[in-house]
């Protein structure tokens, strides 16, 4: 019996891909090698915030299961690697989930699947790493099954843009298996873009995200500059947003996190190292996002200082650990590094977030906001939760350092 897909590496790519099939009445399963999450998904619970627990409920009504058998691949007609592409412990790209997941599927291929990588890498990893895995059984992509590449677009926690109403791009080892690739993918996706090839897709993910990490690494530079020489960077952003033309805002804040925009960019760094190039406006950016986490410590101290106390044995509590507003994601997060950094040089650090999970690094979060912001000598507003009544934090709080830019009155310190 066939499966239209079965995806591989059901979190947090994985699981809204499969729920944006599943709704348009595609017949859909997954594959994951963590029984934890084929548990989860069995007993109704879903494990990304983006995929409710009611969606869960209705796709499982529409067959949706998610199993730790690879024995699944080989009823599908097209299976869809979204497996997790990180660093290894030098920095550099690791490929190995993308390798295990690649053996996997070859081992259950046959004749006239579609397979389909969205993880993101550099260029050159379809074709060069996934292809020749999937080739050694004997079959012939673009000939006895089809391989394509279209990038992931996912943003966790925006209700606005979802898996169908993102415009998809896809690629295809040869121009049959591109034409295989949008069929499968017009079935849910409102808007297909057609790259020339494997390789332009998987360079267009990198430089969306590379982009963002530039921008990002720019208005940082500024803010550090402007706490320099006395200038509102948040009052310089205001001015010139209101521009019509030329200039799209980013605002600064604790450095880069979550699992793609520190990590894409070292991907690119990486393959531009190995084809002898340098990227250096990258490599810039790179240096200045990795310093913004120790500028933010400079300005606690800096700040207890001015107040006549020092960093070491302070009482310092910070709002938020996660890597980006109202999601429970901390991978990457700038503000984990912060608190680590402010526990080393002394402070009795302590830290509150109402939708990500304990920390085990920082030990157990404090439980009651209002007391916690009452004895803290200084709240740093790392992470702006909707929860958080921004107001509420600024009456109550004894010194608050609004990392975010959002908390008003003109007595709020600022990054």
């Amino acid at each position: 019996m066939s499966v239209d897909l079965v995806v591989v590496g059901v979190g947090y790519v994985g699981l809204p891909l499969a729920a944006a099939a599943s709704a348009a009445g595609l017949s859909v399963l997954g594959y994951d090698t963590s029984p934890r999450t084929a548990e989860g998904v069995a007993a109704g619970r879903s494990h990304v915030p983006d995929v409710s627990a009611a969606r869960l409920r209705a796709m499982r009504a529409n067959g949706f299961t998610v199993t730790t058998d690879p024995a699944v691949l080989g009823d599908a007609d097209t299976i869809v690697v979204c497996v997790p592409t990180g660093l290894n412990s030098h920095g550099g790209p690791d490929l190995e989930a993308v390798r295990s997941a690649a053996t996997t599927v070859a081992e259950q291929l046959r004749p006239g699947t579609l397979v389909v990588l969205e993880s993101t890498s550099f260029p050159g990893t379809t074709e060069e790493i996934v292809l020749p895995i999937l080739e050694k059984h004997g079959l012939s992509a673009g000939e006895d099954f089809f391989l394509a590449y279209s990038p992931e677009r996912v943003d966790p926690g925006n209700s606005r843009f979802g898996v169908r109403n993102t415009p998809k791009v896809i690629s295809g080892h040869t121009p049959l298996c591109a034409k295989h690739c949008a069929a499968f993918y017009g079935r849910f996706v409102d808007t297909l873009v057609v790259a020339r090839g494997t390789r332009e897709a998987e360079m267009a993910k990198l430089l969306e995200n590379t982009y963002r990490y530039v921008n990002i690494a720019l208005v940082n530079e500024i803010a550090i500059f402007c706490d320099q020489i006395g200038v509102d960077v948040w009052d310089v952003l205001h001015c010139a947003a209101t521009k019509p033309f030329g200039f799209m805002p980013f605002v600064p804040g604790l450095g880069v996190g979550g699992h793609c925009i520190p990590i894409d960019p070292k991907y690119l760094l990486d393959k531009a190292e190995r084809e002898g190039t340098l990227l250096g406006v990258v490599h810039a950016a790179r240096l200045v996002d990795d310093r913004m986490p120790e500028h933010v410590v400079e300005r606690v101290t800096r700040l207890l200082a001015e107040h006549g106390k020092p960093l070491r044995g302070a009482k310092v509590l910070l709002l938020g650990v996660a890597y980006k507003p109202d999601v429970p994601d901390t991978r990457e997060s700038a503000a984990i590094r912060i608190a680590v950094r402010l526990r080393a040089l002394g402070a009795e650090l302590s830290y509150h977030d109402p939708v990500a999970a304990p920390v085990p690094e920082l030990g157990p979060p404090a439980e009651d906001l209002d007391a916690a912001l009452r004895a803290a000598e200084v709240t740093v507003l790392a992470v702006a939760h909707r929860a958080y009544d921004l107001g509420r934090l600024n009456s109550t709080a004894r010194l608050l350092f609004d990392v975010t830019g959002q908390v008003p009155g003109e007595e709020v310190v600022r990054l």
